[in-house]
């Protein structure tokens, strides 16, 4: 077992899919998840330390100072990157870092829906190290979902949002409860 987590969180592909597939709008900032409750339940969970690894794209020479500040204060570690207009920054620095993170031990955590990531994780999953995807279960890629990687609900596992959010997905029968539905 490896002494420690690697968390590679795709920002970027979370906040398009909140906007896009529940909001149909950019999520207002108490919309968004509490990135500090991901690390922590990902320590509590695999009983290791946790190194978060929040990917930005700071192609428009930009850098969002605020919240690369915000992140500092939460341990995470920001990873802004620039290149040219037709390049995914974001998850070419992801899909790099997963390639290295090949020759480790680490165990491995990604947050994303997007199956450009299914060939890298499946090459992570051959082996003793543990490996998961955080995302909202029902917009996750299939090529990720058929992986058998642990798959875990950012909102109902790890419960990152302050808020319910507007979603709707399968309920197993022994959990429904009707009564919630008639409210």
């Amino acid at each position: 077992m490896a002494g420690r987590t690697v968390v590679l969180i795709d920002g970027e592909n979370i906040d398009a899919t909140l906007g896009s597939s529940l909001f149909g709008r950019r999520p207002h900032p108490e919309e968004r998840p509490r990135w500090e409750r991901v690390t922590e339940y990902l320590e509590a969970h695999w009983h290791q330390p946790v190194l978060g690894l929040f990917f930005l794209n700071a192609s428009s020479g930009v850098l969002p100072a605020q919240f690369v500040q915000a992140l500092l204060a939460m341990k995470y570690r920001p990873i802004p990157l620039s290149g040219r207009d037709d390049e995914k920054v974001v998850d070419i620095g992801i899909q790099r870092t997963m390639d290295t993170l090949l020759d480790r031990d680490d165990d491995v955590v990604l947050l994303s829906h997007d199956g450009d990531f299914a060939p890298h994780l499946e090459r992570l999953a051959h082996g003793e190290r543990r490996v998961a995807v955080v995302a909202l279960r029902e917009f996750l890629s299939t090529q990720i979902a058929q992986l058998g990687v642990e798959l875990l609900d950012l909102e109902d596992d790890v419960r990152a949002f302050n808020a319910p959010l507007p979603r709707v997905r399968i309920i197993q029968l022994d959990d429904f409860d009707p009564a919630a539905v008639l409210r």
